[in-house]
């Protein structure tokens, strides 16, 4: 009797060291499934940031061809293109289709694409800088050394280097627009490059 009640015994149950080695492999387990949900959440964070920043640079070079390729004399009578520079431009456009054409100006500030807008008032008429409002369009940009905006005159073929500085701004004709966006150059993925270009259609006169 005493045997079958020591055999009993010795079957029931778990010795410490089972327990120890259970508790070891489920929290490796759980250590593994910790990780894999945390590697998910943090591609799923980093795509969808890319494609925020994607989306957002298609709207503003979308909304800023628009403006740029109506560009017009001002409604002062000044030439529709005040200042060309590799990271800022300045011009007249009509944006809100009232009677005034409005001075457009895009710049870098850091590594913000920002939109400032003048409209004329007064009697006479004038641009008040005062009066200028911002607009902070894209962040994240990159400062590299390709330009924002290139220059071509009415010889580019789509081949033709850029006007060299200092850019004479009566024989610009069209404008190439390039944003590189990165939000963290130490995790990919690695920068976005967009570019579009702009005929401004009331400067054509190779028509």
């Amino acid at each position: 009797m005493d045997f079958f009640k020591n055999n009993r015994n010795t079957k029931s149950g778990f010795s410490i060291v089972e327990a120890l080695v259970s508790m070891f492999i489920l929290a490796v387990i759980g250590l593994a499934i910790y990780s894999f949900q945390k590697d998910v959440f943090s591609v799923n964070r980093i795509i969808s940031g890319s494609l925020t920043a994607q989306n957002e640079a298609r709207r503003a070079l979308k909304s800023m061809s628009a403006e740029v390729r109506t560009a017009s004399p001002s409604s002062l009578g000044a030439y529709a293109l005040a200042q060309t520079a590799t990271s800022s431009l300045i011009f007249y456009s009509n944006i809100d289709d009232d009677s005034f054409k409005e001075r457009v100006r895009y710049f870098l500030d850091g590594a913000t694409l920002t939109k400032g807008i003048i409209k004329p008032s007064g009697s006479p008429l004038i641009y008040d800088s005062a009066n200028e409002l911002f607009t902070e369009l894209l962040h994240d940009i990159v400062g590299t050394t390709t330009p924002i905006f290139n220059y071509y005159d009415e010889n580019y073929d789509g081949t033709t280097p850029p006007l060299a500085e200092p850019i004479d701004i009566a024989a610009v004709r069209l404008i190439k627009i390039t944003i590189m966006i990165d939000k963290d150059s130490q995790v990919p993925p690695e920068l976005i490059t967009m570019t579009t270009q702009v005929s401004m259609r009331n400067l054509k006169d190779n028509l």
